[in-house]
């Protein structure tokens, strides 16, 4: 098979969606009917092949993606099942950033929700063709139609339904092609060989409205079928296939199939649409890159004979060997025992292994190509979000960016030996998670860990402690604040003192000012006409950036921030890097001290699904942790959707309070959404008080 003609044959495709739409249960059901598994894994009995990790097994969650390859159709399918809790978000990222389509799995009840808004965004970020699936059909209060429609709503988006179901709820059965114009109908338990049937009577008319209103979203993205439609001929049903395949590629429609993954029905036409509709590597864009050396921007092509490129998407610790590094390969083939280039990094890496990842088992390979996604073992120096490439090939991909953590617990080993079994366990977990950031307080010499929330902090330190064995306590969960300032001006810095043996002089004058929401920091050297050395200057700015990991208020990172060296005095003899560095930190905090401080807080955007009995309490309970509540819509089943913004810090225990207000009947989600000023009264209590 030439080149081409395999690389049209691959997809590289993520199952993603809001917390238990059923993306593993639909995962396992594909690896059963591909073959590569011989029995159905099931999530409640802790079975799933992607599921691998006892945590996941044992909360019946996702927590790590986990990759795949399974064959449909002469088809290689490599597939990424992600995490569907918010605190995962990292883990849908970075898949996101190297595949190639998506299959979003919705419940049939509720269709949209909280976290498939989130995933559905970041894939438009990337550029990702979507497929929808309407999961859970059999499920009480099912409606297709209902779920399609809030596709369209909420995620402004053009859903085109090319099934429709034949009953629903305990009556689910079957589905209806709307292309072809067949009835396919899942009579086994094991659902293993559907039945293709005349479409029932009853259904027929229902049927051909919504094939009509398919064609029309067809036909609106092809001006020659638009022709051919009005001139009152009729469309094959392989042209119309070939135009939303067209339409998919290019993000103007996005397929909705249906089913029910749990009861065996619906996947084997999901998997005909991940190979029809869905891009093979071929179809995508030559992917951008800097090529370090002459700053130019470069393309590489899904082409075996360009120079090898590849970018590592994520970093797994393996307890029996090691660091296990997954990439997926943009252009070039990588084999085993070649040397590729971190050029980032200026360093060379060996290949020794080549593994094609099925969960947490793994098959040897002695190539990858261009388009597929593999991992290898023994990178030393190579982290998520780099690139390798052919040494005579330097480029560097578009790396990965993650948010910040928003909530932080310390950690206090036992005994030395813990001491140091920690210090490894988390450089370990750093390395995989780049949403995990350690650091040690200043003021107290706690160990730090910060996370996106309480399920991922509390995932993390119980790996610490079963993983390597750690034994520790662990404190409250507390927020991730940061300072900022309100207004402009000026600080002076000067260090002069004898340290190392010798006198060291700077003297620096700067200003600060905000910056917008997200700018993070920015450093200008306005000493014009001034004769500063570029390497003293470089050391003020290393001191300003020093400065800003402890605000001058409670010792929060500061953000948002611009400083402007404005004058530098310096003796010939005795100035250095040091004494401008130290100089321009005091300048810095002076200056900061002046300019209005204030503290920022996360603010979480919330979705609590609520009967109607409890929504009094409920409001009323959000209302008490100042909550602002946007939204309080109705949905099926005699329940509400609260949408509110609500401070982080008040959050803390809602699960708890959530299940007794009522009776363990409500459930809710939450994820970051911005940083807030936090009021005068409540910033001098955390400030002055420790209280929250």
């Amino acid at each position: 098979m030439d080149s081409t003609h395999s690389l049209s044959r691959i997809r590289n495709i993520g199952i993603i969606a809001h917390i238990d739409a059923g993306k593993t249960t639909t995962t396992e059901r594909v690896l059963f009917y591909t073959g590569r598994t011989h029995r159905i894994g099931n999530v409640d009995e802790g079975t799933t092949t992607t599921d691998w990790m006892a945590q996941e097994r044992e909360r019946g969650i996702t927590i790590t993606a986990a990759a795949v390859t399974c064959f449909w159709r002469d088809h290689q399918i490599n597939i990424v099942d992600t995490p569907g809790h918010i605190d995962f978000t990292a883990e849908v990222q970075r898949s996101l950033r190297v595949l190639d389509g998506g299959v979003v799995v919705f419940d049939a009840v509720v269709g949209v929700e909280p976290q498939s808004e989130t995933v559905w965004r970041q894939a438009q970020q990337f550029g990702v063709p979507l497929v929808a699936f309407i999961n859970k059909m059999d499920k009480l209060g099912a409606d297709f139609a209902h779920a399609v429609e809030t596709i369209r709503k909420r995620l402004a988006a053009n859903p085109v339904a090319i099934q429709w179901p034949i009953g629903s709820e305990a009556n689910f059965r079957g589905v209806v092609n709307l292309l072809q114009m067949q009835a396919v109908v899942w009579a086994d338990d094991l659902g293993m060989s559907p039945e293709i049937r005349e479409i029932p009577p009853e259904l027929r008319e229902t049927a051909l409205e919504a094939r009509e209103r398919t064609i029309e979203q067809i036909i609106e993205t092809d001006d020659e079928l638009m022709m051919l439609y009005l001139e009152g001929q009729e469309i094959s049903v392989e042209r119309l296939q070939q135009s939303l395949r067209r339409a998919v590629l290019s993000g103007q429609l996005n397929p909705v199939l249906c089913g029910s993954a749990l009861r065996n029905k619906g996947v084997q036409p999901l998997l005909d649409a991940v190979v029809d509709y869905l891009p093979s590597p071929l179809d995508i864009p030559p992917v951008e890159g800097i090529n370090p050396y002459t700053q130019s921007v470069e393309t590489r092509s899904a082409d075996p004979s360009e120079p090898f490129a590849a970018l590592i998407f994520k970093i797994a610790s393996d307890p029996y060997v090691g660091r296990l590094a997954y990439f997926r390969v943009y252009s070039g083939k990588v084999k085993v025992g070649s040397r590729v280039s971190n050029v980032a990094k200026r360093r060379k890496e060996r290949i020794n292994k080549l593994l094609r990842m099925f969960a947490d088992h793994r098959e040897e390979i002695q190539e990858l190509g261009a388009g597929d996604i593999g991992a290898t073992l023994g990178l030393k120096d190579t982290f998520t979000g780099e690139t390798l490439c052919a040494p005579n090939g330097p480029i560097v991909l578009e790396s990965i960016t993650f948010p910040e953590p928003v909530i932080s617990v310390a950690i206090e080993p036992r005994t030395a030996d813990d001491q140091k079994r920690l210090s490894e366990g988390l450089q370990r977990l750093a390395e995989e998670d780049p949403t995990f950031v350690v650091r040690v307080d200043e003021n107290t010499g706690q160990t730090l860990i910060s996370g996106m929330g309480e399920l991922h902090l509390e995932i993390l330190t119980d790996r610490l402690m079963r993983e390597f064995g750690i034994e520790g306590r662990v404190s409250r969960p507390r927020v991730s604040f940061r300072e900022t300032i309100t207004q402009q001006a000026e600080g002076e810095g000067v260090f002069e003192r004898q340290t190392g043996g010798r006198m060291h002089f700077g003297h620096v004058w700067l200003a600060v000012e905000p910056l917008p929401t997200g700018e993070g920091f920015f450093f200008e050297n306005a000493t014009w006409g001034r004769t500063l050395p570029q390497e003293f200057a470089e050391a003020v700015e290393r001191g300003c950036r020093e400065a800003m990991e402890s605000g001058v208020l409670a010792g929060y990172r500061l953000v948002d921030v611009k400083a402007r060296l404005l004058d530098a005095e310096l003796d010939e003899e005795t100035s250095s890097e040091l004494a401008f560095k130290v100089a321009g930190a005091l300048a810095f905090d002076q200056a900061v001290e002046k300019a209005g401080p204030v503290l920022l807080e996360p603010v979480m955007d919330l979705e609590t699904v609520v009967p109607d009995d409890y929504i009094g309490e409920v409001m009323g309970d959000l209302n008490a942790r100042g909550a602002e509540i946007r939204e309080a819509a109705s949905r099926v089943g005699g329940v509400r959707a609260v949408r509110a913004f609500v401070p982080l810090a008040k959050m803390f225990g809602y699960a708890t309070d959530l299940r007794s207000l009522t009776q363990g009947r409500c459930s809710f989600t939450m994820e970051f959404d911005h940083y807030a000023k936090v009021s005068q009264k409540r910033m001098d209590a955390i400030v002055y008080g420790g209280g929250w």
